[in-house]
């Protein structure tokens, strides 16, 4: 069964999540954002094997300590979707901007697509193209333990914000309720940021996609 342990990192309270395998220890670590020395302490602390970095999307909070993470752990790094390749080759500019310590560009080992699958030790998750917050926005499904890392797409209450370069409000909503509806009411989503939150809650109470 999948397991997870969230940390929120950096001055944005990133979600990042450590995601492992109960059965073999095998972990992937979901959104690197910062703060990577407290990411290995965690992971050693969880007595987890780190694997791999996922990425939902190449935002400075989700990414920025990615290239770090991987050389230091030599770990490969999957995702998101080619659409963020930009977001990513900006990543030094990203944190010059936001007053992030510096980030590097970096070349994703695997590039995903919408139907792709990621694997950890014996934890398979679909991996769902949602782009609108950005183009190349990916979403981590675990139907066993009915589990979604959302990344920015979604949060309790409220939606991604879709007015940074490759944005598109629309292409958002039709992304939460034509890719993360069909998961299910009783799925519980991570979001990047702040609590979690069930898709049947949103569905009926959150004042962007309720009713849906």
């Amino acid at each position: 069964m999948l397991r997870y342990h969230t940390v929120p990192v950096t001055a944005f309270q990133q979600n990042c999540s450590i995601v492992w395998c109960d059965q073999t220890l095998r972990a992937a670590v979901i959104d690197p954002g910062g703060e990577v020395p407290r990411l290995l302490e965690t992971a050693d602390r969880l007595g987890v094997q780190l694997e791999q970095i996922w990425l939902t999307h190449a935002h400075i909070d989700h990414a920025g300590g990615t290239a770090r993470l991987a050389r230091e752990r030599q770990l490969p790094i999957v995702g998101p979707h080619p659409g963020d390749r930009f977001w990513i080759d900006a990543l030094p500019q990203q944190g010059a901007m936001f007053g992030f310590p510096a980030a590097e560009a970096f070349e994703p080992d695997r590039w995903l697509a919408d139907g792709d699958t990621v694997q950890i030790g014996r934890c398979t998750l679909q991996v769902r193209h949602c782009p609108g917050h950005t183009p190349g926005h990916v979403v981590f499904f675990s139907p066993e333990a009915r589990r979604a890392f959302v990344g920015d797409v979604l949060f309790a209450g409220s939606i991604g914000r879709t007015d940074f370069p490759g944005g598109d409000y629309q292409t958002l909503i039709d992304s939460i309720t034509q890719r993360l509806w069909p998961m299910g009411d009783d799925v519980v989503f991570i979001p990047g940021h702040g609590p979690e939150s069930t898709f049947g809650r949103e569905r009926r109470t959150n004042p962007f996609v309720g009713g849906t």
